[in-house]
């Protein structure tokens, strides 16, 4: 074998241990669970026992009116925590991209909710909204001012204001780092040409932090659409369906109705949707990532 050929596959020798264990932990997993969609599973039975139904499955849960709640609860929860944990998080780090005395204990200290246990995280919110004793409506009665159902009537909104508390850190901290690796010389262009702080934001450092953000608002949409543990603490999914996302309605399916071929096909359901939102998003970034380099490009012949 010629020395050129093994430095051909030197490469991919390599890269072989890594593709055995996904195809072992990743792509196994993923074909059983597809597989078993297709079949009336329960858990008395191996998925060989299980009689096959084809799509009944798929059928089923689509004309479910309960499944279609709670994938517009998903879709709802995760569009308004994605959405203020981004303009939140990037609105923090425009703010405090400056030299700040203490600016690395403030960022220790922002990163802190990420720390915590989604299970304390979400036991922490429900003490929180405590009809009676809870902080927020003990403050609102000192106030004078009424107390507030915040687990009952207005149980989705709680349930995200407690997410964004959690994870907008995470949005701060990527968006901080985009902000401060910034190509210098587009911004003293900017600056030359008597750009105001306001359309240095909005026409150079946005565009150029664009690609870093969509990363990361995919990354934060992704775990939107996983949410279990907090929700499960704080409303269990109550009151009625009102905060139940397809995540928990999934555990419930699997655990308490023992329908495991009905999960599979919700959790098939839920990895479309998925995957189809990250391929716009790749797509939508393709086009950010062109604008950005004209962007360096222009900066570049203006300095």
């Amino acid at each position: 074998m010629s020395i050129a050929r093994v430095n051909r596959m030197t490469p991919y020798m390599f890269m072989a241990p890594a593709a055995v264990i996904m195809a072992i932990a990743l792509i196994y997993p993923l074909g059983y669970m597809i597989w078993g969609s297709f079949r009336a599973w329960d858990p008395s039975q191996t998925i060989g026992e299980a009689e096959f139904v084809g799509l009944k499955n798929y059928v089923t849960l689509w004309n479910d009116p309960n499944f279609r709640e709670s994938l517009g609860v998903t879709l709802k929860f995760a569009f308004f925590v994605v959405t203020f944990e981004l303009i939140i998080g990037v609105g923090l780090a425009l703010l405090l991209d400056r030299n700040i005395r203490g600016m690395s204990l403030l960022r220790t200290m922002f990163i802190l909710p990420m720390m915590i246990a989604p299970v304390v995280v979400g036991l922490m919110w429900r003490y929180m909204y405590h009809p009676t004793v809870g902080t927020f409506n003990r403050t609102l009665e000192s106030l004078g001012l009424p107390s507030v159902d915040w687990l009952g009537s207005h149980a989705l909104m709680s349930v995200i204001i407690a997410d964004i508390w959690q994870w907008t850190p995470f949005i701060f901290i990527l968006s901080l780092a985009a902000l401060q690796s910034l190509p210098r010389s587009a911004l003293e262009a900017a600056r030359i040409d008597g750009a105001t702080a306001w359309q240095q934001i909005w026409y150079i450092k946005l565009p150029l932090m664009m690609p870093v953000l969509i990363v990361t608002g995919l990354l934060r949409l992704i775990d939107a659409f996983k949410v279990l543990e907090v929700i499960l603490v704080m409303t269990e999914g109550g009151p009625g369906l009102s905060t139940e996302i397809l995540a928990l309605r999934i555990s419930r399916t699997a655990t308490e109705f023992r329908e495991l071929g009905v999960a599979a096909a919700m959790s098939n359901y839920l990895l479309m949707l998925l995957l189809i939102l990250t391929l716009g998003m790749f797509a939508f970034q393709r086009i950010q990532e062109a604008r950005a380099a004209r962007i360096r490009a222009a900066a570049e012949e203006d300095v």
